[in-house]
């Protein structure tokens, strides 16, 4: 008799935890906030025990994946009017598969280089979080 293990669950990764606020659940992914009041950041997180990259998840699965980055970047492009979003997944520190969705402006302190090792993230202050956190929630679809 073979004994199989469990399924895996999904489980958020405690770097993203500790390092974003959450918004809202989507239909495949967690939506969070970066905390870096920095640049308006979006992070994507699919719901998908073990996904590392893009690969990792189902036609379908992807599909709905682009669907939500083009929810963030309009969320983030509707309430802050950038001038540039820039979208990556990277996931070089922090392996599970998560996709970056962030406002960019010619005057932030990163541009016009990716905002990754330019300048230390800074976290919101209590009152700007909820500020903010509900900016971004009122835009979100119902």
């Amino acid at each position: 008799m073979s004994r199989h293990a469990p399924p895996a669950r999904y489980e958020l990764h405690p770097q993203l935890a500790a390092e974003t606020h959450p918004l809202g659940t989507l239909g495949l992914c967690e939506l969070r906030l970066m905390d870096d009041a920095n640049y308006p950041w979006l992070v994507l997180v699919p719901r998908v025990a073990e996904a590392r990259e893009l690969v990792d998840l189902d036609a379908a699965q992807r599909h709905q994946l682009t669907d939500e980055i083009d929810l963030a970047a309009c969320l983030l492009r509707d309430a802050f009017r950038p001038h540039k979003l820039n979208v990556a997944a990277l996931g070089n520190i922090v392996p599970q598969l998560h996709v970056h969705v962030i406002a960019r402006e010619e005057n932030d302190p990163a541009w016009p280089a990716p905002v990754w090792g330019r300048v230390a993230a800074r976290p919101y202050p209590p009152e700007t979080l909820v500020e903010r956190v509900r900016l971004l929630r009122d835009r979100l679809p119902k």
